[in-house]
């Protein structure tokens, strides 16, 4: 019989969490499991989680909501990566009396992305690879970003980041969201626009905003209606921003040109979505966070949480209320 704390550490896709900390600090008090799948169904989660004292959430890829807790009578302590994850009911687990506690994080790795997949749909990058490997050449006359019209819905960190390399492509910026000032919007290097001139304008739309009931479907039909057939949508924020059922019927009947895609509602995205197919997609599997830097600022801090609430230290809390 064991008296360590039973600790749990969830979605660990590429099996990494163990390679990018030392958990070794923890092995005297604690036995770490490590799960390298991700589990959709709710019993089937808690069926999992019952014995544990402590779970790691990697961002937002399993949602522990109110009913989940609930049925988590074990659960003392949960670390999440980064200081905020709005598939966590952060109210309800401090109310249950439960420990939450975060990490930093950092913001490169996700501009990076941005601009991977809009130079990939600028130059038909997918087709032209695969023509390569089949043994073809040419298929194709890729864009100019010079002189095209970059739209920025959402000018916080990363979008101004995303204005600052548009304009070293010499294009266009523009920007829009709720909040947004002109003033603010100029000193980012990007114009600021109403949403109807941000949607009909942009050549390249990229989506960076939080996920909130307010910002939920912020792009729906009528959005994708009133852009250019000329036109792509970049979202590497949250999937539910999008009605993704509207684009999907706007990307069959090509009322736009193409969108490139890291986030989805459901993920991992099923195997027979339509995502994973359509030849005007190009899809990432949610990777614009998953940098070699920012697993070494995300796992070690796991580990320092977990030791500081071991010893009765003081830990690094995740702001309420939770999730908008």
């Amino acid at each position: 019989m064991t008296n360590k704390v039973r600790i749990a550490v969830l979605d660990d896709y590429q099996g990494a969490a163990l390679d990018h900390a030392d958990w070794s600090t923890l092995f005297d008090r604690a036995e770490v499991t490590v799960f390298r799948d991700h589990l959709h169904d709710a019993d089937a989660l808690v069926e999992r989680l019952a014995p544990f004292e402590a779970v790691c959430l990697m961002r937002e890829r399993t949602p522990l909501t109110a009913a989940i807790l609930d049925r988590l009578p074990r659960l003392r302590l949960i670390v999440t990566t980064a200081m905020w994850n709005a598939a966590l009911d952060c109210a309800h687990a401090v109310a249950r009396g439960i420990v939450v506690s975060g990490t930093q994080s950092i913001q490169s790795g996700t501009p990076e992305l941005i601009w991977l997949l809009i130079l990939s749909l600028a130059r038909r990058y997918d087709a032209e690879r695969a023509s390569v490997r089949d043994g073809g050449w040419q298929t194709s006359v890729g864009l100019d970003l010079c002189n095209r019209t970059l739209g920025v819905m959402g000018l916080g960190q990363i979008g101004t980041r995303i204005a600052r390399v548009g304009n070293a492509f010499d294009m266009r910026v523009i920007a829009w969201s709720q909040n947004l000032t002109p003033a603010r919007a100029a000193a980012a290097g990007a114009e600021f626009v109403d949403k109807d001139t941000l949607l009909a304008q942009s050549d390249f739309l990229t989506i960076n905003l939080k996920l909130s009931e307010r910002t939920r479907h912020i792009v729906g039909a009528a959005e994708i209606g009133r852009m250019k057939p000329s036109a792509y949508l970049v979202n590497t924020s949250r999937g539910p921003l999008v009605d993704e059922a509207a684009l999907i019927a706007a990307l069959r009947e090509r009322r736009i040109a193409g969108a490139a895609l890291d986030v989805f509602d459901l993920e991992p995205l099923p195997p027979d979505h339509p995502f994973r197919h359509m030849d005007n997609v190009v899809a990432t599997p949610h990777i614009g966070y998953v940098t070699d830097a920012a697993y070494r600022v995300f796992y070690p801090q796991v580990v320092e949480n977990i030791d500081a609430w071991l010893r009765g230290a003081p830990i690094r809390r995740l702001p309420q209320p939770g999730p908008t």
